[in-house]
């Protein structure tokens, strides 16, 4: 018993510093990463991006549906958050696919933003540590607006604009229900949910997110 105990409390120990050494790590990635390039550069640098959309062009139905199915604590959270993350674990280990992500809208913009191609640890503290000074900086909304303009949607098209000329034709400000529950599934994974490659995927993905906004009060069945 004794042995279980020591063996417990050196794992314990092991992993406290570690957690602390990828800690440095990351909030040492996270201050190169805003020495390279300040957040408010780089804020500046995506409204400057041809057919930047405004928050009041873009239907506010197509906001509570990335909201619901991308990070539905969206307005409770300070940039990251733990109860989110286990939620999203705990229902993707139960359906036994990828239906959520872990990361909160604003873990996403930063990874945009600064660390499209780095996967590690590492990068994933240091997108913490940014996405809660993007939280103390900028309104929600803004977030919400920046995080529309520089996600992808497949195809071709990195914004909303672009998107929502692409597969229907008109600016987003004209989407209707319809398209902006199709759209608003996209991002989670672009090539698989595209309209041009995958309709078929794209459709049930919508199905999920119409789920998720009823599930957090935006709709009614």
């Amino acid at each position: 018993m004794k042995f279980l105990k020591r063996l417990f409390l050196l794992i314990l120990i092991v992993l406290m510093l570690c957690g602390a050494f990828f800690a440095k790590k990351g909030y040492d990635k996270y201050r190169s990463a805003l020495s390279e390039l300040p957040l408010e550069k780089a804020i500046a640098q995506l409204c400057s991006k041809e057919h930047y959309t405004e928050y009041e062009d873009i239907p506010s139905v197509y906001f509570d549906a990335v909201v619901a199915v991308e990070d539905r604590r969206f307005y409770k959270h300070g940039g990251f958050d733990i109860i989110g993350t286990a939620r999203a674990v705990y229902n993707d280990i139960r359906a036994r696919e990828f239906l959520e992500g872990g990361s909160t809208i604003s873990q996403q913009l930063i990874k945009n933003i600064y660390f499209r191609n780095d996967d590690t640890l590492t990068r994933k503290i240091a997108e913490i540590f940014l996405a809660v000074r993007l939280e103390k900086e900028y309104e929600k909304k803004d977030i919400l607006e920046f995080y529309v303009n520089g996600i992808y949607y497949g195809s071709g098209y990195y914004c909303i604009y672009d998107a929502a000329e692409g597969y229907f034709g008109k600016e987003p400000v004209s989407m209707t229900f319809d398209e902006c529950t199709l759209l608003a599934g996209i991002p989670n994974a672009p090539s698989v949910y595209s309209l041009d490659v995958n309709p078929e995927l794209a459709r049930q993905r919508q199905q999920h997110v119409i789920k998720c906004m009823e599930e957090c009060g935006y709709i009614t069945q």
